[in-house]
């Protein structure tokens, strides 16, 4: 079996171009064999590919000087599964390894670009001979850009003895940043099991800057399956651990990190899932600590079949897919156990069970299936959300395990009190909002009964506040509102001017007669917009993804924010006219109508249809002001 590997190359005819043409005739030859589709015996692969780029360079990624990435062919021989029983025999317990998923017939991979080789890695092209699989994992991961200095397979031999020493491996304990996450057994056997154990410690004398990384148990035990020795799988590892790629990210190494990892999921499942979210919400006692398991459910619940696949995806398309497999297991909880009783009073507990014994509810391909049919934010959108999340949490002074605010706390009966939403109500309405927000406590910042019916005092009580909650209740007690992400101070860069400012996590919502919620129209259907660092872009080129260091900032040091619309292609502006504001009235929504119109006086509104959130009218579509509050958020962390 041989795999033939060209990463985004375009034309055959231009594998070489002009400044690798210096033995361009072995090159071309190679290239004739490959366009018609003939074998490249490993010889004549490696000679061709030294003589191209160069000793040392097969693999690697080179700019051509059109600006394309491209990467040097190589090629990988593959054994069938008895083959594969015999090289990777040293930890896996074969017996316990379901051979019927294992073929012995051999076949030929020729991939020609990043595009193809993708739809193969979904579809599980390696998947079933454990051989070919090794082989992919070793060259995807050999190319992870890393360190200058990454520890490799000849440090592991020359520390391992003195960290190990004779201590027994079976329980040698783990250092403290896997919290006391559990080693999965993954058909490995007893020497498997203690050689993770032994190749963490040596990881954790090595990378002293490993802070938080429950996953890592987890991703050793998967790749010992498909490692030759000890040594073979600790350079893999590190080499994960070491990529200094911007544009890549990979496995969570600090509590930071995984925090606000979590919290975006968080953001995601509110996004994506709205009806397990409400589920959870129902459910649970804290929201957030279920969605802090969402990496113990892809490392360290999910069965070996599951996990393998999961993997190969992610290696080749990164941290978004470990979204998107999460994402579509909490949506097939959710469709086999609503409407029935919870096992156990402990939904965390539940889920974990359910993830474990996935298979008997949907298969890996379909759980792909299922992930991948999300219209997930671009890479970068979901980039500035997690961002965003981790200077939430730098702010407040969250850089280590501690216990968090959960809903419930946030808004505490005893201490909260609205003349319009109940604490049930306004927990509801916490559960939607982004989860950097759910940190604080509602803070009431105006309200028309204590500080009267005025446009202008709305603007003095409300301007220095950023996220607001507007609440209203009509004369007919109806109530309906909106959360708006930007300070209305932003309305003065329109001069005189009524012009619309905010970010797409802006929302509008109704609570009485009936509970209703219209995000921004993009989130459930992104094909309206394409997301301007990807217009015409092909999926083989990696979209930058920004740093902090690298987003455009405004005099006070702010984030380029989360799903701000020049971020997107829109088709017209009324796809963003998110919240606006004069001295005449303020508007929320707009395009073909508006969602929320009201008047200087604060005493009569008007709600109808408009593009921006593709919204019914939230009450009586002309209604009086019975009373109307503003709520700020209130960080008690640092109060």
């Amino acid at each position: 079996m041989r795999l033939l590997y060209r990463l985004e190359g375009g034309r055959r005819s231009c594998l070489a171009p002009a400044p690798w043409r210096k033995v361009g005739a072995r090159v071309c030859a190679c290239a004739g064999l490959l366009g018609r589709g003939e074998r490249l015996i490993p010889e004549q692969a490696a000679e061709a590919a030294q003589g191209w780029a160069g000793p040392g360079r097969v693999g690697k990624k080179y700019k051509s000087p059109n600006g394309q990435i491209r990467s040097l062919l190589f090629c990988l021989s593959a054994k069938t599964f008895s083959a594969a029983m015999d090289e990777y025999s040293c930890f896996v317990d074969w017996d316990k390894m379901d051979a019927t998923i294992q073929t012995q017939d051999s076949k030929e991979l020729i991939c020609t670009d990043f595009q193809e080789f993708k739809q193969l890695a979904r579809q599980g092209f390696w998947a079933k001979n454990h051989s070919l699989r090794a082989k992919v994992y070793l060259k995807l991961i050999g190319n992870i850009p890393c360190r200058t200095v990454t520890p490799d397979a000849n440090v592991y031999r020359d520390i391992v003895v003195k960290i190990v020493g004779k201590r027994n491996t079976g329980t040698l304990p783990l250092p403290e940043f896997v919290d006391n996450s559990l080693v999965p057994n993954y058909c490995l056997n007893a020497e498997g099991i203690g050689a993770v154990r032994k190749i963490i410690c040596c990881i954790a004398n090595q990378f002293p800057d490993i802070s938080f990384c429950p996953a890592l148990p987890s991703v050793v035990a998967l790749l010992l399956h498909y490692s030759r020795d000890e040594a073979e799988c600790f350079e893999m590892v590190c080499r994960i651990l070491a990529c200094n790629d911007p544009s890549k990210r990979l496995i969570d190494q600090t509590f930071l990190a995984f925090e606000s990892s979590c919290m975006t999921f968080g953001d995601l499942v509110n996004k994506y899932c709205q009806a397990a979210h409400k589920l959870m919400v129902a459910v649970s006692e804290d929201v957030l600590e279920v969605y802090s398991d969402w990496q113990r459910w892809l490392f360290g619940e999910l069965p070996l079949v599951y996990v393998a696949r999961v993997f190969d995806v992610f290696l080749v398309e990164g941290y978004k897919v470990l979204y998107r497999i999460a994402l579509a297991l909490l949506k097939v909880f959710h469709k086999v156990r609503a409407g029935q009783p919870m096992e156990s009073d402990n939904v965390q507990q539940d889920i974990r069970a359910f993830v474990r014994d996935i298979a008997k509810s949907v298969s890996p391909e379909k759980l792909l299936e299922k992930a991948f049919a999300i219209r997930l934010f671009s890479r970068k959108e979901i980039q500035l959300l997690h961002m965003a999340n981790e200077k939430a949490l730098q702010q407040k002074g969250i850089t280590v395990k501690q216990k968090r605010q959960n809903v419930h706390l946030a808004v505490h009966a005893e201490n909260f009190k609205s003349e319009i939403v109940s604490v049930k109500e306004m927990r509801d309405i916490w559960s939607w909002i982004p989860e950097r927000f759910g940190l604080c406590q509602p803070l009431l910042l105006f309200t028309t009964l204590e500080h009267g019916c005025s446009l202008n005092r709305f603007y003095s009580h409300s301007e220095g506040h950023e996220p607001t909650l507007l609440v209203i209740k009509t004369t007919a007690k109806e109530v309906c509102g909106a959360y708006l992400s930007t300070d209305w101070s932003e309305r003065r860069r329109g001069g005189n001017k009524l012009s619309f400012f905010g970010t797409g996590e802006c929302f509008v919502f109704r609570l009485q007669p009936e509970v209703e919620r219209y995000e921004w129209v993009i989130i459930k259907h992104p094909e309206l917009a394409v997301t301007a660092s990807e217009p015409g872009a092909k999926s083989t080129q990696v979209s930058t993804v920004l740093s902090s260091s690298s987003i455009p900032s405004d005099s006070s040091d702010r984030l380029s924010p989360f799903l701000a619309a020049r971020h997107f292609n829109l088709p017209s502006k009324t796809a963003s006219m998110f919240m606006a504001g004069s001295n005449e009235c303020i508007i929320i929504g707009g395009g073909d109508g508006q969602a929320l119109y009201l008047d200087a006086d604060l005493n009569h509104g008007r709600t109808s249809h408009c593009n921006t959130f593709n919204n019914q009218p939230l009450c009586s579509e002309s209604f009086q002001i019975s009373a109307m509050e503003v709520w700020g958020f209130k960080d008690t962390m640092n109060a």
